[in-house]
C-alpha cells in the first residue's frame, strides 16, 4: 500500500481506557494526525473507526499506545481493516453498551496538581470546592455502577451539570472532556458538618471540622470508599479518647499529614517513599519515624514505623490545610466490623464514638478501605491492597481456560475471581468472622462480579473446615477445590512474579491448616503452580488452650517451656494441661515461636491484634552477628529446625539480665541462619535454586533483610512479593492459580470441569 493511500480500519483498544480521559485523548491525537472518524467506549474498551493515509494509520495506531494519558493502562490494540466509508471530521459517539462483554475500571485517583492548584486559586470557580476532579483524578470505582464508564452509569447521574462544566465537559481542549464526576459549587454534591443527632450545623464545614479537631474532637468524615474517623494525631489525649469508643486498644493507626515536607518532620523519607507517598494510589506508607517528633506515643506505641499518608481528596487538602495538624486516619467502624459508607448507617453506627460528622451527598457505591504498602529492597511491597488499587487486574503471563472465584483466608480476606490473564483480586475485607463481613465480603464479590461480567466455573477454597469462606465454598453449586493455605502462599508469590516450574517455598506465618490436621506454619515446600510436597518445617510445639494461644501468648511460652525442660515456672493447672495433652494441638508456626520469644524476655505476655508481639520484637531488636544454636535433623521423611536449643540459650540470656535488644537480635539472627541453611540442604538435594518467601512473618523487615542477603550469599535466587501482600490478603491469589493449573485440559480428561470434579 502507499504511503498516501486512503485506509480505513476499526481498532479496539482493551485495558483501563475509561474513566481515565482516554477518549478525549484520541479526538486530540486524532486531530494531530489527521484522521477522520470516531471514538466510542464500549463494554470491552474504546472503539476507534478511522480513516486516512497508511502512513498517518500507523503513526496513529503507534501514539495511541505510546503517548496514552497517565493513568490508562493499555493491554492490547487490535486492528481491523473496514470497507471504505464516508466521512468529514472525527467525533465522540455515544458509548455502546453490548451484552456479554466487560471492560476494565480504574481504582479511585489521588487529586492531581492541575485540581490541586485551582482548589487554592481565590479566582477558580472551584475554589475551596471539595469535589473538584478531572480526566486525570478523583472518584472511578466507589461511584460506577456498571460500564460503559459514563455519567448515568454513576453516583454522579442525580447531579445535572451546569451550562459552564457543560462547556467544560464537551471542550476537547478541556482537561474536564468527558469527567464524568465534573461539578462545580453551583451544580455539584454539596459538603456539610452535622452533630451527633444528624443535624447541621450553619457555617463553613471544613473551618467548623478543623476547629473541631484542634479542640480535641473526633470527626467522622465521609471519604472516597467509606467513613474515616479523625482526630488530632499529636494529642494523646485524642488518640487514647478515639482507641477508647472505637476499642481499637493497641494497634497502630495511621497519620495523614499536610505534604511531603509534613512527612519528612514526623519520619525519615527516602525518594523511592516520596514517590509512593505522592502516587496517584496514594497509599499509607510504612516510615522509619525520627526520634522525638510531634506525633502522640499512642498512635503506634512500641513500635519504630509510622504508617503515613498524603491527602488524596480536596476535602483532604481543605481539611489539613485548615487544621494545621497531623490527623490520625483511621477506619469508619467500630474494630473488626466493615467501614462506613452510607450518612445514615455512619450515624447510627458510629454514634457514641464520633462527635462530628462531615457529611456530602455523592453515594458511595463500594466500600473501599485505605491501601498500605512500604518500601522494601528498593521496590513496593504491598501490605494491604485496596482503595487505588483494586480493581485493577494481577496481568499474569499464563491464560486460563478455567474461570475461578476464590474465596481466600479468614484473616486479611480478599476474594479473587481469575479468567484468562486477569487475576481480579477484591479490595481488602478483612477478618472475616461476623455477619456484618460477610455482608461486605458479598457486597463486594457481587459488584466485582456484576462489572466485569464474571462467571466463574469452580471456587478455590482453603483446607481449614471451621473458616467461614470454607463453609461458602460448601454451600456452592461449582465444584470446588480445597487448596492448602501455604501451598497457597507460595504460588501466590510465583504468581506475583510469573514463575513457571518448581520452586523452593517458604511459607512461615501464623496459622494454617496443615494435611496432616495440625497447624503448620513454619512450612518449606517443593512446589509448581499445581501441586506441592512439604519438605521441612518448624520443630511443633504444643499449644495449651489452642488459639487462645494466640492473644494469650504467655501460654504460647508455656509450651516452648514445657518443652525445653524449664517448666518449673509454669503454673500448676497449665502445667496439668500439658502434662495431659488436652487441648493442646501442635504448631510448627513460626508466628507462634515469635510470640513465645516475646514472652519469654518479658516484652508482653497478652498480644491485643495478630502479630502485635512480632512487630515489638522487631522494633526493640537490635541486628546482631551472634546467634543462638539450633540443629537441623531429619524427622519422618522431613527436615526439622529444633528451636529447643534456641530457646535454652535464650532463657539462659534472659536469666543473666541480656540486653532485651540484644536478646531479640540473637533471635531473629538465629532464624535467619535456619532458614538459610535449610534452603541450601534442599537446594543440593535437588538442583532446585530458585526460593520463594511468602506469608505474614516476611511482613518482619529485619529479618527479610537478612534472610535476602543470607540466600544470595548462598548463591539461590529469591523472590519476593510487589504486586499482591505476602500476608493472608495474597491467599486468594494463589488458591486462583492452583485451581486454574489443576483444572487444565490433559490428553486423558479433556473436559476442564470433569478434572476438577475428580480433585474434590
Amino acid at each position: 500500500m502507499l504511503p498516501d493511500e486512503p485506509q480505513y480500519g476499526l481498532i479496539e483498544v482493551r485495558g483501563i481506557v475509561q474513566g481515565v480521559g482516554f477518549r478525549p485523548f484520541v479526538y486530540r491525537l486524532a486531530g494531530n494526525y489527521g484522521i477522520k472518524g470516531n471514538v466510542t467506549n464500549t463494554s470491552e474498551g474504546v472503539r476507534i473507526r478511522a480513516a486516512a493515509s497508511s502512513e498517518r494509520m500507523r503513526g496513529f495506531i503507534r501514539a495511541l499506545s505510546q503517548q496514552a494519558p497517565p493513568q490508562a493502562w493499555i493491554e492490547d490494540i487490535s486492528w481491523k481493516e473496514l470497507p471504505a466509508f464516508e466521512v468529514e471530521d472525527f467525533t465522540i459517539s455515544s458509548s455502546l453498551r453490548e451484552a456479554g462483554t466487560s471492560t476494565l475500571i480504574s481504582p479511585d485517583l489521588a487529586t492531581c496538581d492541575d485540581c490541586l492548584a485551582e482548589l487554592f486559586d481565590p479566582n477558580d470557580r472551584r475554589y475551596r470546592y471539595p469535589f473538584i476532579n478531572c480526566t486525570n483524578c478523583g472518584p472511578r470505582f466507589t461511584i460506577i455502577e456498571d460500564t460503559p464508564y459514563d455519567r448515568p452509569m454513576t453516583t454522579m447521574a442525580g447531579f445535572k451539570m451546569c451550562e459552564r462544566c457543560e462547556e467544560e465537559y464537551h471542550d476537547p481542549a478541556n482537561r474536564r472532556f468527558h469527567a464524568q464526576p465534573d461539578a462545580c459549587p453551583e451544580c455539584g454534591p454539596r459538603l456539610w458538618l452535622a452533630d451527633e443527632g444528624g443535624s447541621e450545623i450553619a457555617g463553613d464545614p471544613i473551618e467548623l471540622a478543623a476547629e473541631l479537631l484542634r479542640n480535641g474532637k473526633i470527626v467522622a468524615i465521609k471519604g472516597l470508599g467509606g467513613f474515616q474517623l479523625a482526630c488530632d494525631a499529636t494529642s494523646g489525649q485524642a488518640v487514647a479518647g478515639l482507641r477508647e469508643r472505637k476499642r481499637r486498644y493497641s494497634k497502630p493507626l495511621a497519620v495523614m499529614v499536610s505534604g511531603l515536607e509534613e512527612a519528612r518532620r514526623i519520619c525519615r523519607v527516602s525518594e523511592e517513599e516520596a514517590r509512593l507517598l505522592a502516587s496517584p494510589g496514594s497509599p499509607i506508607v510504612l516510615l522509619n519515624e525520627k526520634i522525638n517528633n510531634s506525633i502522640s506515643r499512642e498512635v503506634a506505641e512500641g513500635l519504630e514505623h509510622q504508617g503515613v499518608f498524603l491527602p488524596y481528596t480536596p476535602l483532604h487538602h481543605l481539611l489539613l490545610r485548615e487544621a494545621g495538624i497531623p490527623l490520625v486516619m483511621t477506619s469508619g467502624n467500630m474494630s473488626s466490623e466493615p467501614i462506613c459508607k452510607d450518612n445514615l448507617e455512619a450515624l447510627e453506627r458510629l454514634a457514641g464514638i464520633a462527635d462530628y460528622f462531615l457529611l456530602h451527598d455523592r453515594d458511595i457505591l463500594i466500600r473501599y478501605d485505605d491501601s498500605v504498602s512500604r518500601i522494601f529492597a528498593g521496590a513496593e511491597y504491598p501490605l494491604r491492597r485496596a482503595r487505588g488499587y483494586a480493581p485493577y487486574p494481577v496481568k499474569l503471563k499464563d491464560t486460563y481456560t478455567t474461570e475461578v472465584i476464590a474465596l481466600g483466608a479468614e484473616l486479611k480476606n480478599t476474594f479473587c475471581f481469575l479468567r484468562g490473564s486477569h487475576a481480579f483480586i477484591g479490595q481488602h475485607i478483612g477478618e472475616m468472622d461476623t455477619g456484618e463481613a460477610l455482608s461486605h465480603y458479598e457486597e463486594a464479590r457481587d459488584a466485582m462480579q456484576h462489572l466485569f461480567r464474571l462467571d466463574p466455573q469452580v471456587v478455590a477454597h482453603d483446607l481449614h473446615p471451621d473458616y467461614l469462606t470454607t463453609r461458602l465454598a460448601m454451600e456452592s453449586s461449582l465444584p470446588r477445590i480445597g487448596v492448602q493455605h501455604h501451598h497457597a502462599h507460595i504460588v501466590s508469590c510465583m504468581a506475583d512474579n510469573d514463575i513457571q516450574g518448581e520452586v523452593i517455598g517458604v511459607a512461615w506465618d501464623g496459622t494454617g491448616y496443615g494435611e496432616d490436621g495440625t497447624v503448620w506454619g513454619g512450612e518449606f515446600l517443593f512446589s509448581d503452580r499445581a501441586h506441592f510436597r512439604r519438605a521441612a518445617r518448624l520443630r511443633p510445639y504444643l499449644m495449651p488452650g489452642g488459639e487462645i494461644c494466640i492473644s494469650d501468648i504467655s501460654r504460647m511460652a508455656a509450651g516452648v517451656l514445657w518443652e525445653v525442660g524449664e517448666s518449673d515456672g509454669i503454673a500448676e493447672e497449665l502445667a496439668a494441661q500439658l502434662r495431659s495433652g488436652f487441648n493442646c494441638p501442635l504448631t510448627s508456626s513460626a508466628g507462634r515461636m515469635f510470640d513465645a520469644a516475646a514472652a519469654i524476655i518479658g516484652l508482653r505476655d497478652k498480644a491485643l491484634y495478630e502479630g502485635q508481639a512480632a512487630c515489638e520484637l522487631e522494633a526493640v531488636a537490635k541486628r546482631m552477628s551472634s546467634r543462638y544454636p539450633y540443629h537441623l535433623l531429619e524427622s519422618n521423611g522431613l527436615l526439622e529446625i529444633d528451636t529447643r536449643p534456641l530457646f535454652k540459650a535464650l532463657i539462659d540470656d534472659v536469666a543473666s539480665k541480656a540486653q532485651m535488644a540484644e536478646i531479640a537480635g540473637r533471635f531473629h539472627t538465629t532464624l535467619t541462619a535456619a532458614i538459610v541453611e535449610t534452603c541450601s540442604r534442599l537446594s543440593e538435594e535437588t538442583g532446585l535454586e530458585r526460593i520463594a518467601l511468602s506469608g505474614g512473618v516476611f511482613q518482619n523487615e529485619l529479618l527479610t533483610s537478612m534472610v535476602l542477603e543470607g540466600l544470595s550469599s548462598a548463591g539461590l535466587e529469591c523472590y519476593l512479593h510487589h504486586r499482591v501482600p505476602c500476608n493472608d490478603g495474597g491467599i486468594s491469589l494463589g488458591q486462583a492459580v492452583v485451581a486454574a493449573e489443576r483444572c487444565r485440559p490433559s490428553p486423558q480428561i479433556e473436559v476442564p470441569s470433569q478434572r476438577c470434579q475428580a480433585l474434590l
